[in-house]
């Protein structure tokens, strides 16, 4: 089968290639997922889980990309509650290879059912995104109806889902990004935002939650926007300094298979709209990888090209 490999950590996105390898096998409650898009991290070829197995042990060459969408292949020994020719969703494991190739092996555990109504692409988009967003609003800063959050990068792909989950639970939501994201920003829900080129953060007020995907300046300016009994909640980097009667958290996603199915539900009924930057084929990754601008939004790769729908 063919997929993106990297050999050499010290090459970095330029040792990404598209080769041939040998189609994965499916260990115990393994499913072997015939991948049509692929999502990616542009950090993860510094993590490092991309290089080395659980146990330390080298494993390279490594296929990138842990979010992917497609159609049950194969069932390993033991799987059940999946079966193959079923379209499903999900997360790859950190430390095995990963999405970015035609096939791939994931722990059935860690794939939700689809739908046949939400595109492969729409999908994919949705795994990390939209778990981060939900786990960090809800699971580790636990806001509720009536409570205010400060979501930075609002107009991004974990950004602009917090924004909508957010405000789907009743909660007072301030985005922030730059100027040419307000009109999406509040499009998607968010009752004010600030510029952080040109707004001063404390305009904000206090906050019960703070939702951080940048990091530097302005995670350190945050700390003292959490109101007591507040949380501030990071992906970008662990918080040095706890807000004042307050808590901070930093965390890293995990696989949640009925926490996707929700997510997924929403999508259908029109409550969450992922943002989708750009959609590439297999490739082109590398130069996905290598982009130094980027669009808002998830960059999916489309391993398979679905076919034309038939004209009306």
């Amino acid at each position: 089968m063919r997929a993106i490999t990297v050999q050499d950590r010290a090459a970095g996105v330029d040792g990404l290639t598209l080769t041939e390898v040998p189609h994965p096998h499916a260990a115990e409650n393994d499913v072997i997922v015939r991948v049509h898009a692929a999502g990616f991290t542009p950090g993860e070829l510094d993590w490092p889980a991309t290089w080395t197995d659980r146990a330390g042990r080298d494993r390279t060459p490594s296929i990138p990309g842990h979010e992917l969408s497609g159609v049950v292949a194969e069932l390993g020994y033991g799987t059940t509650g999946l079966t193959v020719g079923q379209r499903v969703f999900g997360l790859a494991d950190w430390a095995r290879n990963g999405s970015l190739a035609e096939y791939t092996a994931v722990e059935a555990r860690n794939l939700a059912p689809l739908a046949a109504d939400i595109d492969h692409t729409v999908a994919a988009a949705l795994v990390i995104s939209g778990l981060t967003a939900w786990q960090g609003l809800f699971d580790h800063a636990h806001l509720t109806t009536g409570q205010s959050v400060l979501i930075h990068g609002a107009a991004g792909g974990v950004g602009s889902l917090a924004v909508q989950l957010a405000r789907d639970a009743g909660a007072r939501v301030i985005g922030t990004g730059r100027a040419a994201d307000r009109a999406a920003v509040l499009g998607r829900g968010a009752q004010a935002f600030l510029d952080l080129d040109a707004d001063d953060l404390r305009d904000a007020g206090e906050v019960d939650v703070v939702f951080d995907v940048i990091g530097g300046d302005v995670l350190e300016r945050s700390t003292a926007l959490v109101r007591p009994g507040g949380t501030l909640v990071s992906i970008a980097e662990p918080p040095t300094v706890q807000p004042s009667g307050g808590r901070a958290v930093f965390f890293v996603v995990e696989p949640d298979r009925v926490r996707l199915a929700d997510l997924a539900e929403r999508v259908r009924a029109g409550r969450l709209t992922p943002v989708i930057g750009a959609v590439g084929p297999l490739s082109e990754t590398a130069s996905a990888f290598a982009r130094r601008t980027r669009p808002r939004g998830r960059t999916i790769i489309r391993v398979v090209e679905e076919p034309a729908s038939p004209p009306v």
